[in-house]
């Protein structure tokens, strides 16, 4: 049962390890505390959606499975226009600013299919779901951090058309879940 919830752990945490790969090539003024932040947030999400599931999947599964693809495609898009418009300013000073409430909203955009793996946690059979949702937890942030330490680096070392190219990989990764909804 561990190694399947540590594969689970890493497949749920694919799309939060992109989107902080994106946040640090766009924004070259994340200091430590930022960059835990954001780790902290997609973990915290990454955790608390698939408990939310197991509780609440007999009252709102059905409905969430038929918004999920939706909430994150509206998200993330949002955000990665956001990130494009300000590289099309082409204002060299002027850098992609991670705000809290952004966070708040790539956390939530990430995390939305979790609640549908919360739903399907009562298949594993009798689970204790807090150590399973702790390790989801865990292993997202700690890859959401390397995610974005290494987009950091990178970021640093580019011009700020990766502002452009992270707004397109977030919509993108929107994207991708939203057809992985729509055509199984």
């Amino acid at each position: 049962m561990t190694w399947e919830l540590l594969l689970l752990s890493a497949g749920l945490s694919a799309d939060a390890f992109a989107v902080a790969v994106s946040d640090g090539l766009c924004c070259h003024n994340l200091k430590k505390r930022n960059m835990l932040t954001l780790s902290a947030c997609f973990g915290i999400f990454q955790g608390l959606m698939p408990l939310l599931g197991y509780w609440l999947g007999g009252l709102f599964g059905a409905l969430m499975e038929k918004a999920d693809h939706w909430i994150a495609l509206i998200l993330l898009t949002y955000i990665g226009l956001n990130m494009i418009q300000e590289a099309l300013t082409h204002e060299e000073e002027k850098t992609f600013t991670l705000s809290t409430g952004m966070t708040l909203l790539q956390g939530i955009a990430v995390s939305v299919d979790a609640f549908a793996v919360g739903i399907t946690l009562t298949a594993f059979g009798k689970i204790n779901i807090i150590p399973a949702v702790s390790l989801i937890a865990m292993v997202t942030g700690i890859l959401s951090l390397i995610g974005v330490c290494f987009g950091k680096s990178i970021g640093q070392k580019m011009g700020s058309w990766v502002r452009f190219a992270g707004g397109i990989i977030l919509i993108g990764i929107g994207i991708r879940i939203f057809i992985s909804h729509v055509f199984p």
